[in-house]
């Protein structure tokens, strides 16, 4: 009697139930952040030295100038609202263009060269080939410190045909030399004592800028073999674009405001310079030599509205030609 072999059919795999899928996450509750109470009034606590300053300093004088120059002084009547008269007359004021044309002159001319040697000097100290660049750096800087009303008795009085340095080289020389002091030059001898005074503060706006630059990118410039000039045209100069909008800024502003070389420089030559050779220097005269503070107040209103149109000029420019690169 055979024995049949056992069944090697397989049995059929059990039916597993499908595993579920994860449904979404539950919602959770967001908790809300409260602050801490009173953290608002600390930031507010900081802020407020800087806005009690910009209020007092800054808004409420641009305020009352502007209150000011709606109103005009009369013998008959006293003092009557005229609106827009005194902008009429300012703008309509030969002096007050002969001043703006003087001093849009002066910032052609005098603010690109300022700026330049500026640039060169930051750019001598930064390339590390210098000795003593911390006595360079110091002997530049030190004629911002000296007053301007010092600086220009000291200047006018080197300028003099007579009594000062250019006189005696002339007398050594034999020869005559320019008079610095009259109409032809006195621009230019303004524009020396400014020049002077502030290549060393924007020296240092270009210097601390260059300081910021990644040593990484002049060590891959110096892989590509870059020499000093290469690197200083593709790496130091884009990057103190930021630098020289903010120093060419502050020059239109300073420029605008030309006030006190001049008018010391008005002492040493009364013939050259008048009350009115800048337009800072006419509101002066009008307000407190002419009592004429109204009108004195629309002319500066105006000036400051042609520094602030300059200025944004400038900076418009500038932001749309790093975008355009």
């Amino acid at each position: 009697m055979s024995t049949s072999p056992p069944s090697t059919t397989p049995l059929p795999n059990p039916v597993r139930p499908p595993t579920p899928r994860p449904g979404p996450a539950p919602r959770q509750r967001r908790e809300r952040r409260v602050g801490r109470p009173g953290h608002g009034a600390f930031g507010y606590a900081f802020l407020a030295p800087f806005l009690v300053v910009f209020v007092i300093g800054i808004i409420a004088p641009l305020g009352y100038a502007a209150y000011l120059s709606l109103f005009q002084d009369r013998l008959v009547g006293g003092t009557v609202f005229v609106g827009l008269e005194n902008y009429r007359r300012a703008l309509t004021d030969d002096l007050v263009r002969a001043g703006l044309g003087r001093v849009l002159l002066f910032l052609v001319v005098q603010v690109p060269v300022m700026l330049l040697l500026a640039l060169v000097a930051a750019l001598a100290l930064d390339s590390g080939r210098l000795r003593w660049t911390g006595l360079f750096r110091i002997g530049i800087f030190v004629p911002y410190a000296v007053p301007a009303v010092v600086a220009s008795l000291m200047w006018g009085y080197l300028y003099g045909d007579r009594f000062g340095l250019v006189g005696q080289i002339g007398e050594v020389l034999g020869t005559d030399v320019p008079d610095l002091l009259g109409s032809s030059w006195m621009l230019a001898s303004i524009g020396n004592i400014v020049t002077w005074e502030y290549v060393g503060y924007n020296m240092l706006i270009l210097y601390a800028a260059l300081r910021t630059v990644p040593q990484e990118l002049y060590e891959a410039a110096e892989v590509d073999g870059a020499g000093e000039f290469r690197k200083a045209w593709s790496i130091k100069l884009p990057a103190l674009r930021p630098a020289l909008v903010l120093a060419t800024v502050f020059s239109i502003i300073g420029t605008f405001q030309l006030f006190n070389e001049p008018n010391v420089m008005q002492s040493l030559s009364p013939g050259v310079i008048s009350t009115s050779y800048t337009p800072n220097m006419y509101a002066y005269n009008l307000a407190f030599n002419g009592q004429q503070f109204n009108y004195s107040a629309a002319v500066a209103v105006v000036l400051g509205g042609v520094t602030a149109l300059a200025a944004y000029a400038v900076q418009i420019r500038s932001m749309r030609k790093g975008q355009g690169q």
